[in-house]
């Protein structure tokens, strides 16, 4: 089983910055055992979109965050971040953080989600 625990979330000024980390844990979570982590986003009422991965050696990222977000992974120790710069009202949303094992890579885990509010 694979935990993976978000923070860095919050309410930040249009314009402002942000970083959200994310690490995954748990029994069978050693060293470089993600061989996918990424963020996703949710507004109420809407489906959940792809802000950032980086998913098996290929980075991807949703078109309206390309130029203000950076996805970054630590390997080791199975931790994704994302720098958020030039933040918009909305990007206003609970992002959540995704994660696949390098061994089981058609199952997919979340985070609880961390709620990020810009306001304008």
């Amino acid at each position: 089983q694979v935990q993976l625990v978000e923070s860095g979330g919050g309410l930040v000024q249009a314009g402002g910055s942000l970083t959200l980390s994310c690490e995954a844990s748990g029994k069978t979570v050693s060293d470089n055992a993600m061989g996918s982590m990424g963020w996703y986003r949710q507004v109420p009422g809407q489906q959940r979109e792809l802000v950032a991965e980086m998913f098996f050696g290929i980075t991807k990222y949703g078109d309206d965050v390309k130029g203000r977000f950076t996805v970054s992974k630590n390997n080791a120790r199975n931790t994704v971040f994302l720098q958020m710069n030039s933040l918009k009202p909305e990007d206003t949303a609970v992002y959540f953080c995704n994660g696949r094992l390098n061994r089981d890579p058609l199952r997919e885990y979340w985070g609880q989600g961390t709620q990020v509010t810009v306001s304008s």
